[in-house]
């Protein structure tokens, strides 16, 4: 870690300094020399699994020296008051979750608030990433990117979730649970299109790692099968609208749907779908057209 700095600009005590830590996601010997001497090094380390922490450690022939506590989902927010009480007594504090950075779908986010409200020097050790690691491999644009984490688990929430996406330009990375995959990537080809390139990509940077590229359709059949593993998805950003914009026209399309016997709410999917657009904003066209 690097040494104490004051909490404002020349003045005020000492404090100590938040280190987040990357873990490998996948192979221990994937670690950096970095993370093998801040671990040995380490005052206090809050770890999201302390066996697993302390399986890493083994792994690497690091001895834990560190008070070592649990950092987790459930008690984050209470144990981050407690650990910027021990960073504001000068003590150095190391973060690291059970895989990739923390704060990234991780715990960690609330205590780097903490911190930096309290004045805190707050730093990184990079290292692995499942989402950039996704995203290198899925074979999709990769200079423009946005990370939306879990989709929410709820069908109606992620449905809708899904669908303020439909207009997203930018590729995007998801994360996702092996049990939930097949249900996500059919919402996924309903709100995005099923012919939208996606890849899944399973244990990255494991034994059995497995990269899975195709259309939402092909993947959400795919996926009826059992899968296991760590799951990350990439999906194509949304094509460049070719169609429709003005909400004139958008009311015109939908109606000569309806007219040829296609139910408004369909209608307006389709509209939506043919011209790249989310349905909410076909839906307020419509609504303008009639009042």
């Amino acid at each position: 870690m690097t040494g104490n700095e004051t909490s404002t600009a020349g003045t005020g005590p000492a404090t100590g300094n938040l280190l987040l830590a990357a873990a490998p996601i996948g192979r221990p010997e994937d670690a950096s020399a970095r993370l093998r001497a801040a671990l040995a090094g380490a005052e206090i380390i809050a770890a999201e699994d302390t066996r697993r922490l302390r399986r890493l450690a083994a792994d690497l022939d690091v001895p834990i020296a560190a008070k070592v506590v649990a950092y987790h989902d459930h008690n984050e927010r209470a144990r981050a008051e407690e650990l910027v009480g021990e960073l504001l007594a000068g003590r150095d504090v190391l973060v690291i979750t059970d895989a990739g950075l923390p704060g990234v779908s991780d715990p960690g986010y609330r205590l780097v608030r903490a911190a930096v409200a309290a004045g805190v020097p707050v730093t990184a050790l990079p290292g692995p990433s499942a989402v950039t690691t996704a995203l290198v491999v899925s074979g999709l644009p990769t200079d423009r990117f946005c990370f939306e984490g879990f989709p929410p688990r709820k069908p109606g929430e992620r449905a809708r979730a899904l669908e303020a996406l439909a207009a997203e330009p930018r590729t995007m990375v998801f994360f996702e649970s092996p049990r939930r995959l097949d249900r996500t990537l059919a919402d996924m080809a309903a709100a995005f299109g099923a012919d939208r390139p996606a890849a899944v990509c399973r244990e990255l940077t494991k034994t059995y790692e497995e990269v899975r590229r195709g259309p939402l359709g092909e993947l959400a059949d795919w996926a009826d099968e059992h899968v296991r593993g760590e799951i990350t998805i990439v999906v194509g950003g949304a094509p460049e609208p070719a169609g429709l914009s003005e909400p004139a026209d958008l009311a015109a399309a939908v109606a000569a749907r309806e007219e040829a016997g296609t139910p408004r709410k369909q209608a307006i999917s389709e509209v939506a779908k043919a011209n790249g657009l989310p349905k909410r904003t076909v839906y307020d066209a419509v609504v303008a057209a009639r009042g």
